[in-house]
């Protein structure tokens, strides 16, 4: 990376210049449960609990519904408009959570931060347990993975809730290989959110974000020069997805080997690149210092 820098004012120039005609189009607004997103004029934060031991963000793991509980109306605070709710790891080695396992753990704080006006997304691929959220207040469903997605989208028409559409190569987010998308990532993951977009919408799905999917644990990006030059090469080539007509979500990553000790700070640093990119919901653990981060670039709250 050091040897051809991704970030920099001749190579951000030269994208905008290459891609100018799709800066400036604009993005579906809509309500999530009946709270308005224009996603045109402000980005939002969503924020995240992990209900899995298994994953590797300590902050954010919440192992009863009474902390899980306590860190969502934090994350309310402190500025998420959304709440992520995660039952299993997506990383490589972490033990498998059946659709039992999800649900026990999901439901009770689905149901306790709902009835408590906080809005919940549910990050799944089974129709199941998209289905037993739902109907225990989700507004969204956070879908990883294209194998049920056809029944996911008609579960989310039929609860009036939203959808986020994660590029995944593989059944789902636990069953991928190695990622495929040629010198052009964009016109890739353009392909396949067309694809989908469209028929979530023939499903009856009026409220949809898609999502690049850049924080996936794919065989040949376990390379870290490669994956974070990967990651931030789309971060900024983000806003020509606009001319699908929806907004994009990224979950932004970590970079571990380059952080270390310090890695609390990566997401804020990616912050910046997917501001950039014109995103339109950050999906973070690191809440505070992301709202930092778009404020000083007058970005939120305009």
């Amino acid at each position: 990376m050091q040897n051809d820098p991704v970030l920099s004012i001749e190579n951000l120039s030269k994208i905008a210049d290459s891609h100018s005609a799709d800066l400036d189009i604009p993005v579906a607004a809509f309500d999530i449960g009946g709270t308005p997103f224009d996603f045109n004029s402000n980005p939002e934060l969503m924020g995240v609990i992990n209900l899995s031991a298994d994953s590797w963000y300590r902050e954010s793991v919440c192992l009863t519904k009474e902390n899980a509980m306590e860190r969502g109306f934090t994350l309310r605070e402190q500025g998420a408009a959304l709440v992520d709710l995660g039952a299993e790891s997506s990383l490589l080695d972490a033990s498998r959570a059946d659709e039992t396992l999800q649900k026990s753990r999901l439901i009770p704080v689905v149901s306790e931060l709902s009835s408590r006006d906080v809005l919940v997304s549910v990050e799944t691929y089974l129709p199941s347990v998209a289905q037993a959220c739902l109907e225990a207040g989700a507004k969204v469903l956070n879908i990883t993975g294209p194998k049920h997605a056809a029944k996911l989208y008609e579960l989310a028409a039929a609860h009036e809730a939203a959808v986020i559409i994660c590029h995944v190569q593989g059944a789902n987010v636990r069953e991928v290989s190695e990622l495929q998308l040629g010198d052009d990532p964009v016109r890739v993951m353009f392909e396949f959110f067309e694809r989908e977009t469209d028929a979530a919408a023939k499903a009856g799905v009026s409220r949809i974000l898609i999502d690049p999917g850049l924080g996936f644990y794919y065989t040949n990006l376990q390379d870290s020069n490669q994956r974070v030059s990967y990651q931030m090469r789309v971060f900024l080539n983000t806003f020509r997805l606009r001319r699908l007509g929806w907004p994009v979500c990224h979950a932004l990553p970590h970079a571990f080997e380059y952080f270390k000790e310090e890695v609390r700070c990566a997401e804020p640093f990616f912050a910046v690149l997917a501001a950039l990119g014109k995103t339109s919901l950050f999906r973070t653990h690191e809440v505070p210092r992301t709202r930092a981060v778009l404020e000083t670039m007058g970005v939120w709250g305009s």
